[in-house]
């Protein structure tokens, strides 16, 4: 099972009170998350990444906002289970492809981030291109989470993979699309998984600010939603273990959680 952008306390919540239940009615092996927003709706904390991995994430994927904790900083340098987008520049704190096992099958995790209307980042493709082949040395099941802007770019970035990974999807926009398909290779695809978070609000932010920025181009700083429901998203591939070739991929998309 693959989760999108969880977003602040309530999208911790939202694990603690409904990802073990999802794993058991999903018959979920293993469980990777995207938490560059889990920490007030910016980065990451120790404390934050324990509190998901507690709820029954395994693995932590990330973005943009993974450096704005400068206190994480560090920490993504000693941890073995949460990733930085690979493509940023060579010496950056941490690593953006790695590996963990589950009941005795080891699973390869890769880590990119578009260009298009992003920050400036090296070619994911090249990049993913030498990491993919490090990890098909390992194994053949992996999975890549593309944190990206363009649809374009990740349908593009899963053309170029498909056949040699066993599941791409795309994080950060925070909105669920419905192309969960099998590409012609074996490879499972879907341009955004969503997020795990407030429902109401805006992509997870309190409703003034982004309105004020929008209609009088400056605000408050953005600020997580803390009232009203919320929504878990994710999707669940099978696979293959000895080709890492996808069999089924589904979205999840509940709406309204207590």
């Amino acid at each position: 099972m693959v989760i999108g952008d969880v977003v602040g306390s309530p999208g911790r919540d939202v694990l603690q009170k409904h990802l073990e239940f999802a794993r058991e009615q999903h018959h979920v092996d293993a469980v990777i998350a995207n938490g560059e927003n889990a920490a007030g709706g910016f980065g990451l904390t120790t404390q934050t990444a324990d509190e998901m991995f507690a709820c029954g994430v395994d693995f932590i994927t990330s973005g943009n906002h993974i450096w704005d904790k400068r206190e994480f900083r560090s920490a993504l340098d000693e941890t073995d289970r949460v990733l930085r987008p690979a493509n940023y520049p060579p010496g950056s704190p941490g690593r953006g492809a790695g590996t963990f096992d589950v009941r005795g099958v080891t699973v390869g995790v890769l880590n990119l981030m578009g260009r298009v209307f992003m920050p400036p980042v090296d070619d994911p493709f090249r990049v993913g291109d030498t990491l993919v082949d490090d990890l098909r040395a390992l194994t053949p099941i992996i999975i890549v989470d593309v944190h990206a802007e363009a649809t374009s770019e990740k349908v593009a970035l899963g053309r170029f993979f498909d056949g040699r990974v066993s599941f791409l999807y795309g994080t950060h926009t925070h909105v669920q699309t419905s192309d969960d398909h099998i590409m012609p290779g074996g490879t499972a695809y879907l341009t955004d998984v969503g997020m795990t978070g407030p429902s109401e609000g805006v992509i997870g932010m309190e409703v003034g600010p982004v309105l004020d920025r929008f209609t009088k181009a400056h605000s408050e700083r953005f600020a997580v939603q803390k009232t009203g429901t919320r929504q878990f998203c994710a999707a669940v591939a099978t696979v293959e273990v000895a080709s890492g070739r996808a069999l089924d991929v589904k979205r999840i998309y509940l709406r309204g959680l207590a």
